[in-house]
């Protein structure tokens, strides 16, 4: 018996041009420029020029992605905004004007040779690799976090927060391990090793030199790394059961492994950060700019208007319809780019006004999660998130991550939170000034950082330590005693 009955029944949803939103708000400006060129050679439609009434009919507060609990959501009212009043007004291909000025015209540009990037190159060789379409996902997002010395300073659950969230995907880290495994061994062999130690393992795989030797090198490298840093050459000689000159073997070999894969590999060029924002003080007021002046304006191509007005007999229905389909494509391109403007104008404006003391005097961070930003502004978390991924701000102390701005908080004496960025940098400082014969202990570093009003642990001192890479009180008077006896060594046979 067929019975009928009613549900009601909430769903999420993202329409295509939502997904195109999503993307665009993830890029950075040099990325965004590179989309853009895309576009104008696939849309016949798109084309690069200003139009006042694009702005604010296209453009108006109607049309761009509008925030929900969840997503940001495309909304527009068909009655507000027809195809034939879009055709028919003629005001709107009036009043072009220049978008360059004379002095970008008239720069002369220095040619540059033409370099193959350390990252096509490495792409170039996965790919050859057979690493599936996932696994040049996750290849691409490891590569473009390699540093100027070839090394990967990212942790990999952040690079895999990242990928599943720009690609709805639900990668775990030990797949993204797999495929940093590969690109570890191809050329140069070692890079985007996360240490020293890991670096000299892998290159050391494919050494050439005597198979004993090299084995006798591994075990050096994987199991006693922290006696070769320290050159403790005796104490090697013991734990592996060899001869001193045995052991010279050794670091001969280890002498010819590459400790920098990506010096060289990667030039001052590919090293600049195109900051996406540009934050400057004037007297009491910040001036917050969206560094978009290589972004070029974008409208409605006006060649195709009479070729889509249903008045032209002459083409036919499918070129109609082709020619609608790409300026939906157009018109919705123009209107994501344009919010997604706005929204980083809002996310940036909003760290800007609760990290002021910071932007002021270049210290001072204070305790800010995504959660804040996106109450505040009324966006759901993952567009806080999309915004500061991969973004740069150049303040007046430098160019920063917006990443940078967001930590977790540590109270003071005095009742107020302060970044635990901003302890690090006072364990950094006290550090540095201590006496090298007399290092001091987290113990002591907590009971100083207490008398300068932080509430803090000797356990939270030794794990802000470690972060920073300084070793503990012990190894460093070691360090300092290793590094004396190496020059007293030093006197004596200058003097013989």
């Amino acid at each position: 018996m067929l019975h009928l009955s009613q549900q009601q029944r909430l769903l999420q949803k993202l329409t295509p041009q939502q997904i195109q939103y999503l993307k665009l708000l993830q890029l950075p400006s040099l990325a965004l420029e590179q989309l853009i060129k895309t576009e104008l050679e696939i849309n016949p439609l798109l084309e690069e020029g200003i139009d006042g009434e694009l702005d604010s009919e296209t453009l108006s507060d109607n049309d761009p992605v509008a925030d929900n609990d969840s997503e940001e959501t495309i909304a527009k009212k068909e009655d507000e905004f027809t195809f034939e009043d879009y055709l028919n007004d003629e005001e709107m291909f009036k009043g072009k004007r220049e978008v360059q000025n004379n002095e970008d015209e008239e720069r002369e540009e220095i040619p540059i040779a033409s370099i193959t990037p350390l990252a096509e190159k490495l792409l170039e060789q996965l790919q050859l690799a057979e690493v599936t379409d996932i696994g040049m996902i996750v290849a691409e997002e490891i590569i473009g976090n390699i540093d100027e010395d070839g090394y990967l300073r990212r942790d990999l659950e952040s690079i895999v927060n990242d990928i599943n969230l720009a690609h709805k995907l639900h990668l775990k880290v030990s797949q993204v391990e797999e495929v940093l495994f590969i690109i570890q061994r191809v050329e140069p062999v070692g890079i985007a090793c996360r240490s020293l130690q890991e670096c000299l393992l892998v290159q050391s795989e494919f050494a050439k030199g005597e198979p004993a030797m090299l084995e006798l090198a591994r075990k050096l490298l994987r199991d006693h790394f922290d006696e070769f840093t320290k050159k403790h050459y005796e104490q090697i000689a013991k734990l592996l059961n060899i001869s001193i000159d045995d052991v010279k073997k050794i670091l001969e070999l280890i002498s010819h492994l590459n400790p920098k894969p990506g010096e060289g590999t990667i030039d001052s060029q590919q090293n600049y950060l195109t900051p996406d924002f540009i934050v400057t003080k004037d007297e009491n007021n910040f001036i917050i700019q969206l560094n978009d002046k290589n972004v070029p304006p974008l409208r409605i191509n006006r060649g195709y208007k009479d070729l889509m007005s249903k008045r032209n007999k002459d083409v036919g229905a499918d070129t109609k319809q082709f020619l609608r389909s790409k300026f939906d494509a157009a018109k919705w391109f123009i209107a994501s780019i344009y919010q997604r403007r706005e929204t980083m104008l809002k996310v940036m404006h909003e760290i800007v006004d609760r990290q002021k003391d910071f932007f002021e005097t270049g210290e001072g961070l204070k305790p800010l999660i995504y959660k804040d930003i996106a109450e505040t502004i009324r966006m759901d978390i993952s567009t806080i998130s999309r915004v500061v991924n991969g973004k740069y701000v150049q303040t007046d102390f430098g160019v920063f991550e917006l990443r940078y701005f967001f930590s977790e908080g540590i109270s003071t004496q005095s009742g107020e939170d302060v970044s635990n960025k901003e302890v690090k940098l006072r364990i950094k400082e006290i550090l540095s000034t201590e006496e090298k014969s007399k290092p001091l202990s987290d113990e002591e570093i907590a009971a100083i950082l207490k008398d300068k009003g932080f509430n803090i642990a000797r356990r939270t001192v030794a794990k802000y330590r470690e972060a920073l890479h300084i070793s503990s009180s012990v190894e460093r008077r070691r360090e300092k005693l290793a590094t004396q006896r190496g020059a007293d060594q030093a006197k004596i046979e200058a003097a013989s």
